[in-house]
């Protein structure tokens, strides 16, 4: 049985997608254990408070050398969201829920998880004028369930997702979007206002070295130790070495979309075999072109050391 989606008008679709001036309501879905990224992703969210209500985190699923299949990726993610948050001094503040321990067995087949029912509660409880942001950093299953459960929810968030690569780039085998190709395309298919972040081509403008994150966030107590070591763990040469940080992206783009310019386009279609194909009668998204690389490690730096400062201040 295919699932039918609320037709949004374009108009509507539009209206979501512009920039929210003020403070938004979040989820955060994210792979944490899978890069080094997600790690700075969720600190950068947790030092900016005034402009970004988390009002939980999900861990999602994952599978490649550091997990034995997307159910451990999840629980390993969800492990080390409890460890930042802790690090952060934000323990039992903001709920943390488990997510999907597998991927889509099919295009209409949602997998059942707590994080996918949270997104669900939070996103029917939305007033019709403040709309959740679901900001997905990792394979879009939680995502893709939670609209499968309860499709009315398209009309009640914005789905901001580091997914994919660039229109222009030769293909689009990213690893958050090839893992679960059916919540992938669910998300790319069912009009749900989307603010997309491609990887290759947009995001790969944010490297760093381990030489500027030592100076800028080394003496940042311990998250900012936590975010130094995380870093220098990432390769056992920093010598002419620099690592991409794509997640903090989307994080930088609810903050200031200045640092993020986007244009609206077409919904692409995914394809088999990791393409794209392209059609001027699909419903319109958002599409990153382009990040101001140190404007984003600028805010990034700038909140670790308030967020540093703020629990240092708590402990003494």
């Amino acid at each position: 049985m295919t699932t039918r989606y609320p037709g949004l008008t374009d108009s509507f679709r539009l209206e979501r997608l512009h920039h929210p001036g003020g403070k938004v309501r979040m989820v955060l879905d994210t792979d944490t254990y899978n890069e080094i990224d997600d790690q700075f992703a969720v600190i950068f969210a947790l030092g900016s408070p005034e402009r970004l209500k988390i009002e939980a985190l999900c861990a999602a699923p994952f599978h490649n050398e550091r997990s034995d299949g997307p159910e451990d990726g999840m629980v390993k993610s969800y492990e080390e969201l409890q460890r930042i948050v802790r690090i952060a001094g934000a323990a039992g503040r903001i709920p943390i829920y488990e997510g999907s321990r597998g991927w889509m067995a099919g295009p209409d087949r949602p997998v059942e998880s707590e994080a996918a029912r949270r997104i669900v509660e939070l996103a029917l409880a939305s007033p019709d004028d403040d709309p959740l942001y679901v900001v997905a950093i990792g394979a879009i299953t939680n995502v893709a369930s939670a609209i499968l459960m309860e499709p009315s929810i398209i009309g009640k968030i914005v789905v901001v997702w580091l997914g994919g690569h660039a229109p222009w780039w030769d293909h689009t085998r990213e690893f958050n979007m090839i893992q679960d190709v059916h919540a992938s395309r669910i998300v790319l298919d069912c009009g749900v206002p989307l603010v997309l972040v491609p990887c290759m081509g947009v995001a790969s403008h944010l490297l760093t070295t381990k030489a500027e994150i030592d100076l800028h966030l080394g003496e940042c107590g311990a998250i900012g130790r936590y975010l130094a070591e995380t870093y220098a763990a990432c390769s056992d040469d920093h010598y002419a070495y620099s690592r991409v940080i794509w997640d903090i992206s989307t994080i930088g783009w609810l903050l200031d979309e200045r640092s993020v310019p986007c244009r609206i386009v077409h919904s692409p279609i995914l394809n088999e075999g990791g393409t794209y194909s392209f059609d001027q009668g699909r419903h319109l998204i958002k599409m990153a072109q382009h990040v101001r690389r140190d404007a984003v490690f600028r805010s990034l730096f700038d909140r670790v050391r308030k967020l540093a400062g703020q629990a240092k201040g708590q402990s003494e």
